[in-house]
């Protein structure tokens, strides 16, 4: 399935995700996007009065491996040791949408034609989504490189915006996968190590506080990162019930006698605008909440693994001065032991200068982006609590007729729609408390 190329400028949440400060003199967006099967390819727009361009504006196609190699430059560069390097976007992954095409169309003669529009149209919705929030986050992720002082003027990255042939860069192999997931085992183990059996305390109390503070934050906000999955999932779900149960009523409308035809396409309608109403709460909660959270549990990560390389830095430092004790004990090679230690004292000074005010950047971005999003997305559970009684009392209020009060079956489609109307009165007041 592929999307359309403007489908990507529309509705970007990459703003929401985080709030970024810097000047006009680069600006950097992802202005479309085209899905090819398992590629997506983004065209990235750059703006700059830098006098390191040739030219102040220009555009050039990438795709995510060329995220990914840029990421990783940042990484394996020492000069940004001491700085927390934007998490590299999430690979774009549409099987699971593709594959529940599939199955729809594949599916068994049962499903109804009114069924299969509503459901189709909801799986294309999904995929248009994801393909939307792939593109949010590529984008942030150069927007962030862009609005940082220091890793603007990094080589690789004006190389990424500027050269326009392919960069030729390939995906990671299973052995370099391989090797990436061992060495986090390592770096974890490392500092266990550092921490525990060594037993190195901690020189400053900010940073004593700050890794507490990450590691107690970055797993609490991973745990409600996935309540609020599964709280999405469930309105999506219950979106995705609505269907069989609006297309069997308006079914039963078009066979039954004209008393209860009626009574029987309201009821359909109202199921009708509680799926599209249940449908957006689940849109809202994924892009304002589900969305903010995993971005934040993997920029919380990239601290933990700055307060890492800076903790490494002053166990070298602790080695060294112990290596120069020893050195100056047994007077053979005092030189090399001092010129070495020297070095170890400037780059742990430097990593921790850096370090304590990117973790204060850190922490006023993370708090005005979640005050941004929990408002807005407050309003939005708001809106549709108000919106839901009205509309449902408005469909059930039977019309002004002389037709006998309802008996039998009409009694029970009565019933049925006026405990739809209490159930969600009951949900729109729990959204107002």
């Amino acid at each position: 399935m592929e999307v359309h190329p403007e489908a990507g400028k529309e509705g970007k949440p990459s703003c929401a995700l985080v709030e970024l400060q810097g000047d006009s003199s680069l600006q950097v967006e992802i202005s479309d996007a085209v899905s090819e099967r398992d590629k997506v390819k983004f065209t990235v727009q750059t703006k700059s009065c830098l006098p390191h361009f040739a030219q102040t504006e220009f555009s050039v196609v990438r795709q995510h491996e060329e995220f990914i190699w840029l990421h990783d430059a940042y990484v394996e560069n020492e000069e940004y040791a001491g700085l927390i390097i934007p998490p590299a976007p999430p690979r774009p992954d549409f099987e699971a949408s593709r594959e529940k095409l599939q199955k729809l169309g594949e599916g068994d003669s049962s499903v109804t034609r009114e069924e299969f529009a509503k459901m189709k149209q909801e799986l294309e919705a999904e995929y248009l989504a994801i393909f939307k929030k792939t593109v949010a986050m590529h984008e942030v992720f150069l927007q962030r490189l862009a609005a940082h002082p220091t890793l603007r003027r990094d080589h690789n990255f004006f190389v990424f915006l500027e050269y326009g042939q392919d960069l030729s860069v390939r995906g990671k192999n299973r052995k370099e996968l391989l090797g990436g997931f061992l060495r986090n085992i390592v770096k974890s183990a490392d500092e266990a190590l550092i921490t525990g059996v060594s037993g190195l305390k901690e020189v400053d109390d900010f940073f004593e506080h700050e890794r507490t503070f990450l590691l107690e934050y970055h797993t609490r906000i991973r745990d409600a990162c996935l309540r609020a999955d599964r709280v999405m999932r469930s309105h999506k779900c219950l979106a995705d019930d609505y269907i069989p149960i609006s297309a069997a009523l308006s079914s039963l409308g078009s066979q039954e006698v004209n008393q209860l035809r009626t009574s029987f396409l309201k009821l359909a309608e109202l199921f009708e605008r509680l799926r599209k109403l249940e449908g957006r709460v689940a849109s809202d909660e994924d892009l304002k909440l589900s969305d903010m959270l995993r971005y934040y549990m993997r920029d919380s990560q990239a601290a933990k693994d700055l307060l890492y390389r800076r903790l490494r830095a002053l166990a070298d430092y602790e080695n060294a001065n112990k290596a120069l004790d020893k050195a100056r004990t047994r007077n053979r090679e005092v030189r090399p032991a001092e010129s070495h230690q020297q070095l170890c004292c400037q780059r742990f000074e430097r990593l921790s200068d850096s370090a304590k005010q990117e973790l204060m950047d850190f922490k006023s971005r993370r708090v005005s982006s979640f005050r941004k999003n929990l408002i807005e997305l407050a309003e939005l559970e708001l809106k549709h609590a108000k919106v839901s009684p009205p509309t449902s009392q408005a469909l059930v209020t039977p019309p002004t007729s002389n037709l006998p009060p309802p008996t039998g079956t009409r009694v029970c489609v009565h019933v049925c729609m006026h405990e739809c109307v209490r159930t969600h009165r009951v949900r729109g007041g729990a959204v107002h408390e």
